[in-house]
């Protein structure tokens, strides 16, 4: 065994990458996989769908991916502010594991709880999937809508 001598700029060096390296995990787009912890997927963890929110003057509209995924097996919620999507993806057939050469889809259950930016009239919510793709149009309710008020100068 030899001696390796100690030096303080080699361990601050290592540090930077490492925190690079958390930072970019963290700030990068999630993409449709199971939640991560050092880079390392979780067993038995929960799949985050990626999804896509905007405003459309009176309504917002909520897109969420999900391939494979069957219409009975998406459930949503709608309470207060907030829009859950849950479900599973399912395989389409068992095959054991020692016969797979590479595995790379994710199957499971899936959940995401999104936060919405204005109040909506969940009774008169609107859903449909097509394509692998979910499309929530949610209206809003009348006091969230903005309102234009002229100011007259005198």
């Amino acid at each position: 065994m030899s001696i390796a001598k100690w030096s303080p700029m080699k361990e601050i060096e290592e540090m930077r990458r490492d925190m690079e390296r958390l930072f970019g995990e963290f700030f990068e787009p999630l993409p449709r996989r199971r939640r991560r912890w050092w880079g390392k997927p979780v067993e038995g963890g929960v799949i985050v769908p990626n999804i896509e929110m905007f405003d459309r003057k009176d309504e917002v509209v909520v897109r969420v991916e999900l391939p494979g995924v069957e219409k009975k097996d998406i459930d949503l919620t709608i309470t207060e502010n907030n829009l859950t999507i849950k479900g599973e993806v399912r395989r389409a057939e068992e095959v054991p594991e020692e016969d797979f050469y590479i595995t790379e889809l994710t199957y499971g259950n899936f959940a995401r709880t999104i936060s919405l930016p204005a109040e909506v009239d969940s009774s008169r919510a609107k859903a449909t999937y097509r394509n692998g793709i979910l499309e929530i149009v949610l209206p809003k309710k009348e006091e969230a809508k903005p309102q234009e008020i002229k100011v007259e100068v005198a």
